[in-house]
């Protein structure tokens, strides 16, 4: 089995826009022996997201988020010391601590990260699956 976690855009499209994903992201997401998480930082971002209007979320950003974690095919990646620890050893290029605290959590859980961000692409310290 392989596990990957999924980047915040990336969980976001699969629920609101699944033909933002290329075919093979989409038939990842709904292989039966894939281990998709998502990190506590990406249910931060949508919900800041929605707050902030930038996506539309009925009937309300917060009620949104907890309904599409429960219904959405993906195991809790809970932020924790060592991750806290490795967002901050890793050479990345980018100083967002969100797109650090995702790749340092795909680093300790070993999953491949499912983005289409060009810096995390980059980052030599996980394995990345562009969309």
């Amino acid at each position: 089995m392989s596990s990957y976690l999924l980047d915040t855009h990336v969980w976001i499209w699969s629920l609101l826009e699944p033909e933002k994903l290329s075919h093979d992201v989409r038939d990842l997401l709904v292989a039966p022996d894939a281990v998709l998480y998502l990190s506590s930082i990406s249910v931060w971002e949508a919900l800041l997201l929605g707050q902030k209007g930038r996506i539309h979320m009925k009937p309300d950003p917060v009620r949104w988020v907890r309904q599409a974690v429960a219904n959405s095919p993906v195991n809790a990646a809970p932020l924790n010391a060592e991750i806290a620890i490795v967002s901050r050893e890793m050479e990345m290029e980018s100083q967002d601590p969100a797109d650090r605290f995702i790749i340092a959590t795909a680093k300790v859980f070993n999953a491949t990260v499912i983005t289409a961000d060009r810096l995390m692409n980059k980052c030599k310290s996980i394995k990345c699956l562009s969309i």
